[in-house]
């Protein structure tokens, strides 16, 4: 069944995938996005564009007039440390005009809106690696204290009847079109650093581990969500960690640099460990992430190898 989706943050990374996917599969797409961070040429011919912010006046209006059925939520703020320097902007951004989307939802009757999340932040230290969806959520981060918020606004949004919410706690998300931006754009700025002939900088001993999942792995599982709606929270995760060096050594050596990394003091509230058990997404969806993280970079480099051709040929 074609849907109409509304992609909060269409421009972006993620957003601009999720929108191909949705057009590749004949669901009429809406991107809604400010360009703050996102690009307009990320946004796939056939799906029509709002420049706009999620909070600006006429989202009631939008939702209504473009009878949106689904929503997918991924405009946000998503840097950890500017969330530390600024925890009241961040909170205006992913909390107060997240509550304007859900009230645009709620007057037009869109039920179903799945709302990307991060499993790599609301856990906080985890006590069980990988740790399922059960696992206590101790945010160390305005960032993480901002999504969980969210979160527990759907469930009451759910419980009151109003809502039928998907909630995607992601690991560390990376593919083509990441920009090098923040802790989860490592693998962009690694390939960025690197490409350019300079020395990358590795917070703390590199030793610490994430999980990290194909975009394509996510576009495969919010494809299954809309196919098959079953509300509830879901990690998206591969349950396999990888440290930073490890990392590192992995996109160095598929572009073949031998620049080496500088390694600078640890950044304040940065999780030491981090995976995801994607077992409950899984059986519900039959959507677990699959790819390996060196199959992943081969898919994903030969991208910024091409971006950085071309901005030297410029």
């Amino acid at each position: 069944m074609a849907h109409t989706l509304l992609i909060t943050g269409g421009a972006g990374f993620i957003g601009s995938h999720l929108a191909e996917d949705a057009l590749a599969h004949g669901d009429r797409v809406v991107v809604l996005d400010n360009l703050s961070t996102g690009k307009r040429e990320n946004i796939p011919a056939g799906a029509t564009f709002y420049q706009r912010d999620i909070s600006d006046p006429g989202l009631d209006e939008l939702v209504a007039d473009e009878k949106i059925d689904v929503v997918s939520h991924h405009a946000a703020q998503v840097n950890v440390r500017i969330s530390i320097a600024d925890p009241t902007a961040d909170a205006r951004t992913n909390i107060l005009a997240t509550l304007d989307l859900i009230s645009a939802c709620k007057k037009s009757g869109v039920r179903r809106l799945l709302f990307a999340s991060s499993g790599g932040t609301v856990y906080g230290e985890q006590k069980v690696y990988p740790c399922d969806e059960e696992h206590s959520r101790h945010p160390t981060s305005p960032y993480g204290c901002a999504k969980l918020a969210v979160e527990l606004y759907l469930d009451a949004f759910r419980v009151m009847g109003d809502l039928d919410p998907i909630v995607f706690r992601y690991a560390n998300i990376y593919g083509p079109r990441q920009e090098p931006k923040g802790e989860a754009g490592i693998v962009a700025i690694l390939a960025e650093k690197l490409l350019a002939g300079e020395q990358p900088r590795i917070f703390d001993d590199g030793a610490q581990t994430r999980d990290y999942v194909f975009v394509g792995d996510l576009v495969k599982a919010h494809r299954a969500a809309l196919d098959r709606w079953t509300p509830g929270i879901y990690n998206i995760g591969t349950g396999i960690e990888t440290s930073v060096n490890a990392l590192y050594e992995m996109v160095s050596k598929q572009l073949a640099s031998t620049i080496r990394p500088r390694h600078e003091p640890p950044v304040s509230a940065e999780l030491r460990r981090n995976s995801l058990d994607a077992g409950r997404l899984e059986r519900a969806l039959g959507a677990a992430p699959k790819t390996r993280i060196a199959e992943g970079l081969a898919l994903t480099l030969p991208y910024y190898e091409r971006r950085a051709a071309a901005s030297k040929a410029r």
